[in-house]
């Protein structure tokens, strides 16, 4: 009998077990625009709102061409293969243990076949509970990322507004029509792209430090200098 928590080769998992599926990717925060914070109080009783001066800004269009958000993209789709591959080449090991365990069972004491199981059953556990937690991690790395480079779109959105007198900052998904004057998105864009480069993302929990690092790119070399051929010798 395969250890509880194991699925046999070429079959399904045991009944009543679930099946270790690859992690899935995090969701990502909605974007509909940075999050206003510091709301002015209410207008006193009577008094008008200021006349609307009116900008927009397609927020994921800003987020396309980010530099940022470029890099934590891409170090997040990196850091979710890597543990894809990991998982599958872990449950590769535990099919190989079953079969070698299958394959030995006439020739195994009961004691001696409940000690295989047991330790094959502990190590899928410990192995699960880490796979667990690197996933955690990296949707916790996920969204730490994408949080500080809101922040920063929204501090580069109030500058801009300042900059033009404009009092409401509309996301482009809401609005219908629209001159092109309206829209700055590409001058918000630009600023991000001044002001923010990269974002610092803490190293993957779990994993080497040579695993985490991609590989440098080797440098060619140049070929040896050819030797000259010796002279032969002199004749007296």
């Amino acid at each position: 009998r395969p250890p509880q928590g194991t699925q046999p080769p070429g079959g399904q998992p045991p009944r009543g077990q679930a099946q270790q599926r690859p992690p899935q990717s995090p969701q990502r925060p909605p974007q509909s625009g940075p999050v206003r914070t510091d709301a002015p109080p209410p207008l006193p009783p009577g008094q008008q709102p200021p006349t609307a001066i009116i900008g927009i800004v397609d927020v994921p269009e800003v987020q396309r061409v980010s530099n940022a958000f470029t890099q934590v993209r891409e170090e997040i789709e990196r850091r979710r293969t890597r543990l894809n591959d990991d998982l599958q080449r872990e449950q590769g090991r535990w099919r190989e243990e079953q079969q070698r365990l299958g394959a030995e069972r006439a020739t195994l004491t009961a004691e001696q076949l409940r000690n295989r199981e047991r330790e094959l059953q502990d190590r899928i556990t410990d192995a699960q509970r880490i796979f667990r937690d690197r996933q955690r991690g990296i949707e916790q790395a996920a969204q730490q990322a994408l949080s500080q480079i809101e922040q920063a779109l929204g501090v580069v959105i109030r500058q801009v507004a300042s900059s033009r007198n404009i009092n409401m900052m509309l996301p482009r998904g809401v609005v219908i029509f629209n001159d092109a004057g309206f829209d700055l998105t590409e001058e918000v864009a630009q600023r991000l792209n001044a002001s923010l480069t990269r974002v610092a993302m803490p190293p993957e929990e779990g994993v080497p430090a040579a695993a985490a690092t991609p590989p440098a790119t080797p440098r060619p070399t140049a070929p040896p200098a050819p030797t000259a051929p010796p002279a032969p010798p002199r004749r007296n």
